[in-house]
């Protein structure tokens, strides 16, 4: 794994429109980092206990899209409950420790702490998509 912060690998993931989508006004949820202006907007929904129809619109740095477009294949047909493994992975990478693909590709973001909540938006609107259920 590269130390470079763009590296290939991040980069792959910032570039997988597996669950990318058109979605429009008022579809899913939306949070914003105002800091640095990244938008993360996920809509899905939970069917017969697993997440079904995850869908993503990313505004944002390659960071933040890379995040979002691993988080979304994480959780695509798994419980909402698995959103809790996938950030503790994402953290473990964040803190320097060991984390399983695709969440390695986050360790060289470890050393840069203002780019910390760019790869923590799409958990904020997981969660937030998620707290009905």
């Amino acid at each position: 794994m590269s130390d470079a912060l763009y590296h290939e690998a991040l980069m792959a993931l910032a570039k997988d429109a597996t669950h990318a989508a058109p979605l429009a006004p008022g579809d899913g949820v939306t949070v914003d980092n105002p800091l640095c202006g990244d938008r993360v907007t996920l809509a899905g929904l939970v069917e017969n206990g697993t997440v079904a129809g995850l869908r993503h619109k990313v505004r944002g740095c390659a960071l933040c899209q890379a995040a979002t477009a691993a988080l979304a294949r994480a959780l695509d047909g798994q419980p909402p409950e698995a959103l809790a493994e996938a950030q503790s992975a994402l953290e473990s990478a964040l803190s320097g420790g060991p984390a399983p693909a695709p969440w390695a590709a986050f360790a060289p973001v470890a050393r840069h702490k203002s780019r910390h909540d760019c790869v923590r938006l799409p958990f904020s609107a997981a969660k937030a998509l998620f707290s009905g259920t």
